[in-house]
């Protein structure tokens, strides 16, 4: 079985397993800073009260009222969640960085405690329900949210944030912190006897971005409640180790099911985005001196406005002023700063092609 060795330590950690058992006595035995992600969905101590009815049929409405939710009092639940962020943290890497999901029953406490212990807080996202569960008191604004907040464990971490393959995932587009998301229904919600096998499980989709935003291939994901497994199913779906701590055997047995019937991406490569700032850097002269764009070739702008050729030392000409790809571009737009990569063009069979295809395809032959 894959282990991952602590840092400074001999202990070791074994992943891609759930273990059953009380998630503050786990964390306790486990190596510290020895995980690079937490991602936790504890109980949001949910304050129901009696049966909540739907007015049309009079059906009861399956709400959580499990026995892992309730807590005495405020008191003793911030004294809970004190103690597993505390636990989180000492088993976090230095550039590690936690999630944790919530609703407004607790997610406040939630961020008051995590600020309190030390951790920086990086974002809160809204995740906003495509299909959210109607109020059916009429009596209330329908609750269409919930709200993760994203963390370093400390401020001066170098936390990782996969910004690239954000930006991919939203069409080349900045990822905003309102994801718009459906819970989880269909063939993905886990049902026993026909119903709900886990009442707050959480779709994949939802957990693929996290992933994805803050880990790489082989980094290791604890998930201190772990509950039907949602947080490993997509951790081995991404080329990512998990760990899982559950207290409930039922959902312990549920989660190995769905774990065991996951294949991860046969081609690991395709999981893993490189940043932008990590790929060797290419001066725009490689390609003059390798003949990719010949000196004296005019390069253009997309709507053939401003022109400028090469030359052979890699500069470009425009009229009587000369500089980099990234200077002349500026210049002919009267703008303080510009990509050059971005904004010049180069004529090829009729059609203009962006000169940073050219630069992206001599950094994959220099690989």
């Amino acid at each position: 079985m894959p282990i991952v060795q602590a840092m400074g330590r001999d202990r070791k950690v074994e992943d891609d397993k759930v273990i059953q058992g009380e998630c503050l006595e786990v964390m306790a035995g486990l190596p510290e800073a020895s995980v690079d992600m937490v991602f936790a969905d504890p109980p949001y101590n949910l304050q129901l009260e009696g049966e909540l009815l739907r007015p049309n049929n009079q059906t009861r409405v399956a709400g959580v009222d499990n026995d892992w939710d309730r807590f005495d009092t405020f008191q003793a639940y911030d004294r809970f969640t004190t103690s597993w962020l505390k636990a989180a943290r000492r088993l976090l890497k230095p550039d590690g960085t936690l999630w944790v999901i919530g609703s407004y029953h607790n997610i406040y406490r939630v961020g008051a405690a995590l600020q309190d212990l030390g951790y920086w807080i990086l974002n809160d996202v809204v995740w906003r329900k495509t299909n959210p569960m109607p109020n059916f008191r009429g009596r209330r604004f329908t609750n269409a949210h919930e709200i993760l907040i994203w963390c370093a464990r400390d401020k001066e971490s170098r936390y990782r944030f996969n910004y690239e393959a954000m930006k991919n995932l939203n069409d080349d587009l900045q990822m905003r912190s309102d994801w718009l998301l459906p819970l989880c229904t269909g063939p993905e919600r886990l049902k026993m006897n026909g119903k709900k096998a886990h009442p707050t499980q959480k779709p994949e989709a939802l957990l693929h971005r996290a992933v994805l935003a803050a880990t790489e291939v082989g980094d290791l994901v604890l998930d201190p409640f772990f509950g039907s497994g949602t947080t490993g199913a997509v951790a081995k779906k991404l080329g990512r180790r998990y760990l899982g701590i559950e207290q409930d055997s039922g959902y312990v047995k549920l989660a190995r099911q769905r774990l065991a019937k996951v294949r991860p991406a046969a081609e690991v490569e395709l999981l893993s985005t490189p940043a932008k700032r990590d790929e060797p850097r290419i001066p725009f002269g490689w390609l003059v001196e390798r003949g990719i764009v010949e000196p004296g070739t005019t390069l253009t702008d997309h709507r053939r406005r401003h022109t400028a050729k090469v030359r052979a030392d890699g500069s470009l000409v425009t009229g009587d002023f000369r500089g980099s790809i990234h200077q002349v571009g500026a210049y002919v737009q009267k703008a303080p700063a510009c990509n050059g990569w971005q904004f010049w063009h180069k004529e090829e069979k009729g059609k203009l092609v962006v000169i940073d295809v050219y630069r992206q395809k001599l950094r994959a032959e220099l690989h």
